[in-house]
């Protein structure tokens, strides 16, 4: 069998998570197997338009592989459980456009109320260090209904918006009226990211955090360093916190 020539040095990476490791390896299989089917050599293979033996059909076969073996994917959009049950991780109450869904990360640090009645709700990757922290009221916004009406009427005043999806699609016409931003999925590179570093916007990426209703004061630690494509790939953790508001 053919082997995939792979200059080591070149292509070294860190090491991913198994979920990754695991994809990748599918995928090479499939390469592999697109290449011994084919006859070529490989520079003859990989810069002749053989791009299009990766098929729709082949990704669907390394996903039904990945779930064959029992694995549930995490979600970051509410919907995404709602529509596919079948490959998403079960969330309690995952009501696709219900604003009061809570997020309840399994991996969110919580710690009870301190001496000023604010307890740690979790933590995310910090975009832009600002200069000070940031209190507002937690709105969860996964509906266009909520959105539409936040067109027609105005956000209100302090509203930090928390959000399941990095894409930044939804909210980009009202985002520049959120005092900050709490999102569960992506990173400081993503549209959601590059969208509030742009209006300053104090943003959490990649948020951990449970218990926060909708309506709840929370504050966002704006003041923690930013998280750079170094720390990714590095795998440093570098965090800014959320403390929810009042007795729990």
């Amino acid at each position: 069998m053919k082997k995939l020539p792979i200059d080591s040095a070149r292509y070294q990476r860190p090491v991913a998570s198994p979920l990754v490791e695991a994809t990748l390896g599918l995928v090479r299989e499939k390469i592999r197997d697109a290449w011994q089917a084919s006859g070529q050599g490989w520079n003859e293979f990989a810069m002749r338009g053989n791009d299009a033996l990766v098929t729709g059909e082949m990704m669907a076969d390394i996903e039904a592989r990945i779930l064959a073996s029992g694995h549930r994917f995490d979600w970051s959009a509410s919907i995404s459980a709602q529509e596919r049950p079948d490959i998403y991780k079960p969330a309690d109450d995952a009501a696709g456009d219900s604003e009061n869904f809570m997020f309840a990360h399994p991996e969110a640090q919580t710690a009870d109320a301190d001496e000023r009645g604010w307890a740690l709700r979790g933590v995310g990757d910090n975009v832009v260090r600002h200069a000070k922290d940031v209190t507002g009221v937690a709105r969860y916004i996964r509906s266009n209904e909520r959105v539409l009406s936040y067109l027609t009427e105005g956000v209100p005043a302090g509203t930090i918006a928390v959000i399941d999806d990095s894409g930044g699609t939804l909210t980009a016409p009202i985002i520049d009226q959120f005092a900050g931003v709490i999102c569960a999925g992506g990173t400081v590179r993503s549209h959601l990211g590059i969208l509030t570093r742009e209006y300053n916007i104090p943003c959490l990426m990649n948020a951990r955090i449970t218990g926060i209703r909708d309506g709840d004061t929370v504050m966002i630690e704006a003041t923690a360093p930013a998280k750079t494509a170094e720390d990714y790939q590095n795998n440093e953790e570098r965090t800014g916190r959320v403390w929810l508001k009042g007795d729990i």
